[in-house]
């Protein structure tokens, strides 16, 4: 089992910026890939970014491209998103997902284990 605790959420102004941070605990030895996904009052999760254990590969979400970066410390355990140029549409509750049977990918079904989500909130 892997426990994934998101922070980092906040309220922010458009054009501003916030780091997300999840760490992980458990059986972290079994994490192959790591994602952020996020969800909008009204709307389906979607995929923002993603990137794999040793970091040797990054996928994003065309919409984030430019203005958000996923990172690793695999030696905290940690997956960050750092956020810049913030737009009310980016307004979400954003959540940490882990994969175990797969290196990186951009599909939910193939994330095993999800964080609880942490509110992330763009004012013009």
């Amino acid at each position: 089992q892997v426990q994934l605790v998101e922070s980092g959420g906040g309220l922010v102004q458009a054009g501003g910026s916030l780091r997300l941070s999840c760490a992980a605990s458990g059986g972290t030895f079994s994490i192959y890939g790591l994602g952020w996904f996020r969800q909008a009052p009204g709307k389906e999760r979607e995929f923002v970014e993603a990137i794999s254990r040793l970091a040797a590969s990054t996928y994003y979400a065309d919409n984030v491209k430019g203005r958000f970066a996923i990172s690793i410390v695999n030696a905290k355990n940690t997956v960050y998103l750092q956020m810049h140029s913030l737009k009310p549409e980016d307004t979400a509750v954003y959540y940490c997902a882990v994969a175990t049977r797969t290196t990186i990918t951009t599909s939910q079904k193939d994330y095993d284990y999800w964080g609880q989500g942490t509110q992330v909130t763009v004012s013009l």
